[in-house]
């Protein structure tokens, strides 16, 4: 009996001494890891062109509403919808009978006008030489030189009423006043029109070259000047738009800035840029959406990072993992400015040396001791 309780207490020690050896050895096998390897790359400062990507629509370059200038009934329509014209070509004819009737009208009332011009000049000069003679009264000339005016007088109107006329004829043949490319026709042969009435007969846009109205917000625009006043951005001298289309593609064409608003959008808070384009080929039709890349100055000292490199706390403020002198992790916030390319542009946060850890990020966490490994350039960061 003794001797079975000496050999169960044997037991028992050996089987905690086992157990305690059991639970150290996960604890000293983890010392012993080797540091994890991670793929670092050397943050490099160096000239960049900025880049801003925008929203913008298409307007016609020219735009010009048809409208009739005198009134009466639609006789021909003149051209084909959706092709172009060119300016001063008959577009609609409407109906002259009438225009033409008051011509000449209006032409023999001038006939009229000249007939009692000569006589009452005729008889103004023979009163005049009587008057000197004391052979009539003063009354009487003055009647004769007032009726010889107002013959002149008359003479006047019915040549302005001739040229009224003329231009009323002229009017019954609407023409183009631009040259581009005419809509669908709102009226056909038959019509009755009244001359400047509000509904327009067909509207003619002028596409090559076209206009490109671009928005950008107040807040952004401020903020590029401050980085030029504060000469953290270089002021570019290349004034060139490239446009992204509604399907992807990229517009072959570039484009000039023209010109700025001087006022801010009330409502959407943006200001309005307007770029030229050519469009040869009628890719580009007023009122498609498009992206115009704008190149807004050079960061003599960009600072650029894959973008997978950074990540996002709960805060939602961008992280970046450094690998510090001692090779441990350091955890780094950061700011980020535009995308360029698949990179990120960073403000703040980064300088010029520090080890950003590009690869193995799901492996670490900050204090961890890590073997960095230096990424080739030729490395792809996606």
């Amino acid at each position: 009996m003794h001797n079975a309780l000496k050999i169960a207490a044997v037991v028992a020690a050996t089987m905690l001494v086992s157990a305690c050896n059991k639970q150290a050895d996960p604890a000293a096998a983890q010392q012993q890891l080797p540091p994890t390897a991670v793929g670092v790359m050397t943050v490099k400062a160096q000239p960049q062109s900025i880049e801003v990507e925008l929203p913008g629509r298409s307007r016609a370059f020219l735009e010009a509403e048809v409208r009739p200038q005198v009134s009466g009934i639609i006789t021909s329509r003149e051209f084909a919808e959706g092709g172009e014209v060119t300016k001063g070509q008959s577009l609609y004819q409407i109906d002259s009978a009438t225009y033409d009737a008051t011509l000449i009208s209006a032409k023999a009332d001038l006939a009229s006008a000249l007939a009692s011009l000569s006589s009452t000049k005729a008889t103004a000069e023979r009163y005049k030489a009587l008057l000197s003679t004391n052979a009539i009264s003063k009354q009487d000339y003055d009647e004769a030189f007032s009726a010889y005016q107002s013959a002149k007088a008359s003479v006047v109107v019915a040549e302005a009423a001739i040229n009224t006329a003329k231009i009323n004829v002229q009017y019954t043949e609407v023409k183009a006043p631009i040259s581009g490319r005419i809509g669908k026709s709102a009226v056909t042969a038959g019509a009755l029109v009244t001359a400047n009435q509000s509904n327009t007969l067909a509207t003619i846009q002028q596409l090559d070259p076209i206009n490109v109205d671009i928005a950008q917000s107040s807040a952004q625009m401020l903020r590029l000047k401050n980085q030029l006043k504060a000469g953290k951005l270089l002021k570019s001298e290349n004034a060139t738009v490239k446009l992204i289309l509604e399907d992807g593609s990229t517009y072959d064409q570039l484009g000039k800035l023209q010109f700025a608003e001087v006022s801010v959008d009330e409502t959407t808070g943006s200001v309005i840029i307007r770029a030229e384009f050519p469009n040869p080929d009628g890719m580009l039709l007023p009122g498609m959406y498009v992206r115009a890349i704008l190149e807004t100055g050079t960061d003599p000292e960009a600072i650029l990072v894959p973008q997978k490199a950074l990540t996002r706390n709960s805060k939602g403020q961008a992280v970046a993992m450094i690998v510090n002198d001692n090779n441990t992790v350091e955890s780094r916030n950061v700011k980020t400015a535009e995308v360029i390319g698949n990179q990120w542009r960073i403000t703040s946060g980064l300088k010029a040396g520090d080890k950003l850890i590009v690869e193995g990020l799901q492996k670490i966490r900050p204090g961890a001791p890590v073997s960095p490994q230096v990424l080739s350039t030729k490395t792809p960061q996606e």
